[in-house]
C-alpha cells in the first residue's frame, strides 16, 4: 500500500488615522496578497499502491537534563514576475541516525507534522542530490519494515508512504532506526540506546522528493513534533517514543530569535528559562485526537474590533514551527488584509525618484490579539506581521497615488477535521513569545521571549544565517487601478 498525508502553514480603527485608505487602494491589496504554505495539517489516509555544527548544552538551572539544539536560519526569496516580493524562512538543527556510524542530518523541528523524514541514498531526484542522504548499508541498527511494522528483507520490494507538504511531496520507505541528538560514533546499538538522547523511532527514508520546496532549502529533512495521532503509527512519533523511554522529560520549548545575529533554539526534555522573563501561561490542547498543537480561541481582536468570525468561540489556532506567517482562514483572509492595511501619511512618503524606500514595519498599525481564555492573550503588532515593502497604488483616472502598508498572511484552506475557522500561530507569534509544548499534559505554554545578551566583541557566531536579504527595504510594488 501507499500512504498519503493530506496537508494543509472598522470605523473606530480608521478614526485613528489622518485619512482612511480609499476603497480603490484596497482593491490593490486583493491583487497582491501572498503567503507561504504551512508544513502539514492533517492525519494520514491509506491509498492503494505497492511498490556546520550542532550545539548540545545542558540547561541550567531549570532543566538540568534537557538538551538544547542551536538552529540555523535560511531565507528563501519568493518571486513574482522575477521580483522578490517576500521571503520564506526555515530554522533547522542537526540530528544523528544509525549506529555504530551515525549519519548526520539537518532537520526542521516541525510541530505541524508527525513523521521523521530524511533523504535516502536511493533517491535520484534533484531535490535529493544536494542534501545528505541516508545510506542503509552503513547502519547496523536499522530494521526494514512494511507499513504494518512487520520486518522485511532490505532487498525486497518495499511498501512506501507519500507525505504531502503544502507545495510538495515526499515518497519513502520505512525502517525502525536508532536516532540520537548527539554523535555516538563507534557505539553499537545497545550502548547508544542507553544514552538519554537516543531512542528507536520509525524513519521515512525519502526515495522521491519534489523540487518545490525541498530543492530550495538547505535542510535535509523534517522531524515532526506533532501529537502522536498525527502519525501513521505511534512508533513514527519521535516525541511519543521519547516520552515512552522516560529518558527526557515529556516537554520541549522553542525560541525564535528576533534578530539574525542571535541564535534560535529548541530545547528537548525541558525549557530554557533564560529565554523568557515571566512564568509560562498555559492553554490546553483542543481536540488532541487530531494530532495538532491546537488551541481553542475565545476571540480575536484587530485593534478595537472583535472579529465577528470568532465571536461564537469556535475558532481554533495551531502553533506551527514550520510556518513562516500567521495563518488566516481562507474565507476571511481578504477581510483581514483590509483591517490591517494602513495608508502612509503624505509627509512620510519618499519622493518618486528616491531609493530610500519606506519600511512598513515602522508604520503604526492595529495589534492582532488572540484571546485564549483564562487571561492568556497573545498580541502581535505591525512590526511582526507587516511586509517591509509598501504597495504604491496609482489611480489611472486622476493620477492620485497612495502608499499602502500590508500584512503578510497565509490563507488556510479548510480541512474537514479542523473546520473552517482554523488560524495558524506561525513565526511572527513564535518570535515574540517563547512557546513550551507539554506532551504529557497536552498543553502549550507562552511567555514573552527574552533575547540573548550581546556576545563579546569578536566572538564567533554559533549558528548560520543563509541567504539573508539586503538590509535595504525593497522598492514598493506598483499597482494601477
Amino acid at each position: 500500500p501507499r500512504l498519503h498525508t493530506l496537508i494543509a502553514n472598522n470605523p473606530s480603527y480608521h478614526a485613528m488615522w489622518p485619512r482612511a485608505i480609499t476603497q480603490l487602494a484596497l482593491l490593490g491589496l486583493s491583487i497582491l496578497y501572498f503567503a507561504v504554505p504551512a508544513a502539514g495539517l492533517a492525519r494520514p489516509l491509506l491509498l492503494d499502491i505497492k511498490a556546520h555544527q550542532q550545539s548540545l548544552e545542558t540547561l541550567e538551572p531549570a532543566d538540568p537534563s534537557a538538551v538544547k539544539i542551536i538552529l540555523d536560519k535560511q531565507y528563501v526569496p519568493v518571486l513574482r514576475n522575477n521580483r522578490t516580493v517576500m521571503y520564506k524562512t526555515a530554522y533547522f538543527g542537526s540530528i544523528f541516525v544509525g549506529l555504530p556510524h551515525p549519519q548526520k542530518f539537518t532537520v526542521v523541528f516541525d510541530t505541524g507534522s508527525g513523521h521523521f523524514i530524511v533523504p535516502s541514498k536511493k533517491c535520484e531526484m534533484p531535490a535529493c542530490s544536494n542534501h545528505s542522504a541516508y545510506d542503509r548499508q552503513l547502519s547496523l541498527s536499522a530494521v526494514d519494515l512494511d507499513h504494518d511494522g512487520n520486518e522485511v528483507p532490505s532487498n525486497s520490494e518495499r511498501d512506501q508512504v507519500a507525505i504531502a507538504y503544502g507545495t510538495g511531496e515526499v515518497v519513502g520507505e520505512f525502517s525502525r532506526e536508532a536516532v540520537c541528538l548527539s554523535n555516538h560514533e563507534g557505539q553499537n546499538e545497545e550502548e547508544g540506546l542507553k544514552s538519554s538522547d537516543c531512542l528507536q523511532v520509525r524513519v521515512v527514508q525519502a526515495t522521491e522528493m519534489t523540487d518545490e520546496p525541498f530543492q530550495q532549502f538547505e535542510f535535509d529533512g523534517v522531524l515532526g513534533l506533532g501529537l502522536e495521532s498525527l502519525a501513521l503509527d505511534p512508533e513514527f512519533s519521535f516525541y511519543g517514543q521519547m516520552a515512552r523511554t522516560g529518558k527526557l522529560a515529556p516537554i520541549f520549548g522553542v525560541f525564535i530569535a528576533k534578530e539574525d545575529k542571535d541564535a534560535s533554539e529548541i530545547s528537548l526534555g525541558g525549557v530554557n528559562s533564560e529565554r523568557f522573563a515571566s512564568q509560562l501561561h498555559w492553554a490546553p490542547v483542543a481536540k488532541p485526537q487530531h494530532g495538532h498543537w491546537q488551541l481553542a480561541v475565545r476571540n480575536i481582536r484587530v485593534g478595537n474590533e472583535t472579529l465577528e468570525l470568532c465571536e461564537s468561540g469556535d475558532c481554533t489556532a495551531i502553533a506551527d514551527t514550520g510556518t513562516s506567517l500567521i495563518g488566516v482562514p481562507k474565507a476571511f483572509v481578504q477581510k483581514m488584509h483590509w483591517l490591517l492595511a494602513r495608508r502612509v501619511d503624505d509627509d512620510k512618503v519618499p519622493s518618486a525618484d528616491s531609493t530610500d524606500y519606506f519600511d512598513c514595519r515602522n508604520q503604526p498599525g492595529p495589534d492582532i490579539v488572540f484571546d485564549l481564555g483564562d487571561g492568556l492573550e497573545l498580541s502581535i503588532g505591525a512590526e511582526e506581521y507587516s511586509r517591509p515593502a509598501a504597495l504604491r497604488v496609482i489611480t489611472n483616472a486622476t493620477g492620485e497615488e497612495e502608499l499602502i502598508c500590508r500584512a503578510s498572511l497565509l490563507p488556510v484552506e479548510e480541512i474537514p477535521t479542523l473546520g473552517p475557522k482554523t488560524w495558524i500561530l506561525g513565526e511572527p507569534v513564535l518570535r515574540k513569545y517563547y512557546s513550551a509544548y507539554d506532551w504529557k499534559n497536552q498543553r502549550i505554554g507562552f511567555a514573552e521571549a527574552v533575547q540573548p545578551a550581546p556576545q563579546p566583541e569578536g566572538a564567533a557566531p554559533n549558528h548560520r544565517v543563509i541567504g539573508a536579504p539586503p538590509q535595504e527595504v525593497p522598492a514598493p510594488t506598483v499597482v494601477y487601478i
